[in-house]
């Protein structure tokens, strides 16, 4: 009888121990945050957080509750985050359309619906494995580009390197499989799930390329290599602009906008008066005061964007 009843407390400590972890404390943060800046959203990382802790600390026996919250609520919590993001970021394009002149660029979209319901380091690499997943899979649609918008994907040779680096990560997925098989299937399947997802991401960056071309404003260009790097330039901020493909000098802030570097060729350089920072993927950030960059149509981008800062320079004066 007493046997009994000490289980029966130890299984109510636990629910108790669960319980505060993933409801008691995410719901008091709630309480503190919701008439603040702070989203809302930002309750579930918290619930995470305290199932994490819960399953480090408590031991192995005392987990049944945490189990039965991993294996059924956590999935529908997933996926009603996948689902309202779809949402927000579809309402957020049309809104984007209605503002900026029927703009479709669904990176924006999604990385301003991110920043709305997700704390920031969150937001940006939910918006980056979202993208990569959009454009490798759902964007086959084929893109009319309009007259402020330059490609520099069709001539560069970028598609072509990133299909390579796909078929290279195959062949080596194959030989890496069989070798890691005969010491343990269980690693010669993780190793190859992280080869095939990285292959995957490889796929996202390469179509992105041809989804997300750099755009000349009213006032600013706006560079862009696929979901990879982009950065947004007044005009009033250039210094100069040419068509070379000089070796840049890396050591004086000069940078690619390109990811591959050296890999990939620039045919032009665009120089700053003052230093900017370059938004990579994951929220990763590098200054830069000279950008060198490939434009399919380099003199035509060159020929416009040097009439807009002319005209912007006249009505200056």
């Amino acid at each position: 009888m007493i046997k009994l009843t000490s289980i029966n407390e130890t299984g109510v400590l636990d629910f108790a121990i669960t319980a505060d972890l993933l409801l008691t404390v995410p719901l008091v943060y709630f309480l503190l945050i919701r008439k603040t800046a702070i989203p809302n959203t930002t309750t579930i990382p918290v619930m995470i957080i305290g199932l994490l802790i819960g399953s480090y600390l408590m031991p192995a026996e005392s987990q049944t509750y945490l189990s039965l919250f991993k294996n059924w609520a956590l999935p529908i919590i997933e996926l009603s985050i996948l689902v309202f993001v779809i949402i927000k970021v579809r309402a957020t394009i049309k809104k984007f359309r209605v503002i900026k002149g029927n703009s479709d660029d669904f990176y924006s979209a999604l990385k301003h619906t991110c920043s709305e319901i997700l704390p920031a380091p969150v937001a940006t690499l939910m918006a980056s494995e979202i993208a990569v997943l959009y454009y490798g899979f759902f964007n086959w649609g084929k893109k009319v580009y309009k007259e402020n918008e330059f490609t520099y994907h069709k001539n560069s040779g970028a598609q072509g390197l990133f299909g390579g680096f796909i078929l290279v990560i195959g062949i080596e997925t194959f030989v890496l499989h069989n070798l890691a098989a005969n010491w343990s299937i269980i690693a010669a399947w993780i190793l190859s799930g992280l080869s095939i997802y990285t292959a995957l991401q490889l796929l996202g960056f390469a179509r992105s390329l041809a989804a997300r071309p750099i755009t000349i404003g009213e006032n600013s260009v706006n560079l862009k290599y696929g979901i990879m790097n982009e950065v947004s330039i007044p005009f009033d901020e250039i210094e100069s602009i040419e068509i070379s493909s000089r070796e840049l000098d890396k050591g004086k802030l000069e940078k690619k906008l390109s990811l591959l570097g050296e890999l990939e060729s620039h045919n032009v350089i665009i120089q700053l008066k003052n230093e900017h920072q370059l938004a990579g993927l994951y929220g990763m950030k590098s200054e830069f005061k000279v950008l060198g960059f490939y434009i399919d149509t380099a003199l035509e981008f060159k020929a416009k964007l040097d009439d807009l800062i002319q005209i912007g320079d006249n009505k200056k004066a």
